[in-house]
């Protein structure tokens, strides 16, 4: 099972302003094909903004503070953002967290179509996420 830094998603309830910020200021460029990614129908249809270093990805989310209320989850990744993870076994990773009793919240494919993606908190707090995209698998 491989694991590599994938994204950080910061929240905002101002998406344009913070976009704006990140490009000029860290001269961040738009990520091409993620807007056509997103699951809108039956997921988060509020406004992400998708920028790049050319590396590491930046999803720049409205702020949610309900998803974890709609999709009956106990982890909301849109309240203060994440980190997120990819793998290339999510299932792989799943039997990691409950050998190590730390539970995850599983949203499926809901967010991005063909990823699933799980939920989880850091020691102190912090959202992470790990996915798998299953269209590459």
């Amino acid at each position: 099972m491989k694991i590599k830094l994938h994204h950080v998603n910061i929240c905002s309830r101002n998406v344009p302003a913070l976009d704006e910020f990140y490009r000029s200021v860290l001269d961040l460029e738009p990520e091409p094909g993620l807007t056509a990614t997103r699951n809108m129908a039956q997921g988060y249809a509020a406004e992400v903004a998708f920028v790049t270093d050319g590396r590491t990805q930046f999803h720049l989310a409205t702020t949610d503070l309900d998803i974890g209320f709609r999709t009956n989850q106990a982890i909301n990744p849109l309240e203060r953002g994440h980190i997120a993870f990819r793998t290339d076994d999510i299932e792989a990773f799943k039997r990691r967290l409950e050998e190590k009793g730390i539970p995850y919240s599983d949203y499926g494919t809901w967010a991005m179509n063909g990823w699933h993606q799980i939920f989880f908190h850091d020691p102190e707090g912090t959202v992470i996420e790990v996915h798998q995209d299953m269209n590459q698998s």
